[in-house]
């Protein structure tokens, strides 16, 4: 998953970013601005925001209306030092999606992250399954048939972001720009080896084939003809 996280304090920024990095295995793009923040958020495609309510140049709010103005729909996580209950209920008519009062805790950050992006994609089971195969976003564990299969941090990021879409085409593209930060071109010819591993870590578990790739249009998860009905 692509997090953009917008914060002016350079050591929080960094602290946050790792963290989010390390922990759930996202890739993030970083601003330290507002308007650097909008310029991003309009012109690259995320799964969650993370947003600090001061920030030079646009403030956190005035950046957050803006997005939904711009009919924007990406969940907004809000990271305030304020806890008036008047700035909560404005943040939420906003459009933010939940906040986070400083200081906090990381790791309290990453579940409120994961449960949003979940609740973004329609999905509130951190379980995921597809035909005989079952993915845990909280344990980040991959069964097939029943069978445990040892996937790589980067293969286990590829296969999440591909459960997510089922039936749907991911083009090579979004796949790196998902995976990886705005820096994502060195990474991409690496992409096929990664998938191609995967789809045979998944397959060795199972008769059924698992990935398909579409020559010239990406890739796509095999549903099977009982679970496509």
């Amino acid at each position: 998953m692509r997090v953009l996280l917008i914060e002016d304090e350079r050591r929080l920024a960094e602290n946050v970013a790792t963290a989010l990095r390390d922990g759930p295995g996202f890739a993030v793009d970083c601003a330290e601005d507002g308007l650097m923040g909008l310029d991003l958020a309009d012109n690259q495609c995320y799964d969650l925001i993370v947003l600090d309510l001061m920030l030079p140049k646009m403030d956190g709010l005035a950046l957050l209306k803006k997005i939904r103005s711009n009919g924007d729909r990406t969940s907004v996580l809000i990271l305030t030092a304020k806890g008036e209950p008047n700035s909560i209920v404005e943040l939420l008519n906003a459009g933010a999606d939940d906040y986070l009062s400083k200081p906090f805790d990381l790791g309290e950050l990453i579940a409120r992250a994961k449960a949003l992006i979940r609740r973004g994609k329609g999905v509130a089971d951190p379980v995921l399954r597809l035909a005989d195969l079952e993915l845990n976003t909280v344990e980040q564990t991959v069964h097939r048939s029943g069978k445990p299969v040892e996937l790589s941090p980067m293969e286990y990021r590829i296969l999440e972001y591909l459960i997510h879409r089922p039936r749907v085409i991911v083009s090579k593209r979004e796949l790196l720009e998902h995976l990886y930060d705005y820096n994502w071109e060195h990474h991409s010819n690496v992409i096929e080896a990664h998938v191609s591993n995967l789809r045979r870590k998944l397959d060795a578990a199972s008769q059924q084939p698992s990935i398909e790739t579409l020559r010239g249009r990406g890739y796509r998860m095999v549903v099977d003809r009982q679970e496509s009905q």
